[in-house]
């Protein structure tokens, strides 16, 4: 397959396994390039990006820029705090105004879960989602799967659990669907208040006690508690959720064989887990940043060779 399926990247599920397979094998090209002393390369350089982030962001925000940049593309960065948004301006109006800028591509974080479908079928750019709401990530379950396959050569056939806030995560979702169209075995383990209720229609198994669920797996993938989403409290204390479902390295340690451990960011320490794990070499969490980049330049790459057609 030499080009994506999609015209957009709006969420996993839209993406069949050579998508995925495709955006790999770009990384790895691209992996070289941001390793050499010239990280640049001259690919995108008649593109023009406009990152539009109507909720916080480091991570992803920084690794799509810097992905951008070593594309040599033009970048417009939005930051709806600081915008015409806050005087009521509707979303398809922002971005319109943006496009006619001439813009080609439109990388977008939105608290409102499907406000990339949206926004795709009503302008004319090719649209990246950055995240929207509770809803999908998709470049991160790219670069999640990506830094499986590095550590541990493939997905497939893989055991991976995923621990914590499964309710409010868009990385939860986008991971399942990208795990198991891979063909990996993926489970969930966190308190029952913080499951959706549909989880096991996704196919993937509920583990609620999490020494079990270290015990199974090869990869576990920690995710934070999303205080900033929850209006009720869903669990006594940080302290008890911290004894329950925190992964100390006394608890890796006790385990009889070694696991690799993952997180989207930003970590909670001391809380998903202490800073011994974070900072250990089972943990490859600043090896997920930093294919972060690869892959998010992979995608870029992919789909605006489809607007230059």
């Amino acid at each position: 397959m030499s080009e994506l399926s999609v015209n957009h990247l709006l969420g996993i599920k839209y993406l069949k396994e050579e998508d995925i397979q495709l955006i790999f094998e770009t990384a790895d090209q691209f992996k070289e390039v941001i390793n050499r002393p010239i990280k640049k390369v001259p690919s995108l350089r008649d593109i023009t990006i406009a990152n539009l982030f109507f909720e916080n962001s480091t991570r992803t925000k920084l690794s799509f820029e810097l992905a951008e940049k070593r594309l040599s593309a033009d970048v417009i960065n939005f930051s709806a705090s600081q915008s015409s948004v806050k005087k009521g301006e509707t979303l398809i109006d922002t971005v319109n105004n943006i496009l006619s800028m001439k813009v080609d591509m439109v990388v977008m974080r939105h608290p409102n879960p499907g406000a990339g479908v949206f926004l795709s079928k009503n302008v004319s750019a090719s649209i990246v989602n950055a995240g929207d709401g509770a809803h999908e990530h998709p470049t991160q379950a790219l670069l999640d799967s990506y830094s499986i396959r590095e550590k541990l050569g493939d997905v497939a056939g893989k055991n991976v659990v995923i621990v914590g806030d499964i309710l409010h995560s868009r990385v939860a979702l986008s991971n399942i669907f990208a795990l198991k169209l891979q063909g990996a075995n993926v489970k969930v383990c966190g308190p029952k208040t913080l499951l959706p209720k549909y989880i096991e229609s996704l196919g993937v198994e509920v583990e609620t006690n999490l020494r079990k669920a270290l015990e199974w797996c090869d990869v576990a993938n920690m995710l934070r508690v999303q205080n900033e989403r929850m209006d009720i409290s869903y669990f006594p204390s940080t302290r008890e959720y911290a004894q329950q479902y925190g992964v100390t390295k006394a608890l890796l340690d006790s385990l009889d064989k070694e696991i690799v451990i993952m997180h989207p960011g930003p970590i909670n320490r001391g809380v998903e887990i202490t800073s011994d794990v974070a900072d250990s070499k089972q943990s490859i969490i600043l090896n997920q940043v930093e294919n972060g980049v690869a892959v998010r330049m992979a995608v870029i790459y992919l789909l605006a060779s489809k607007i230059k057609q």
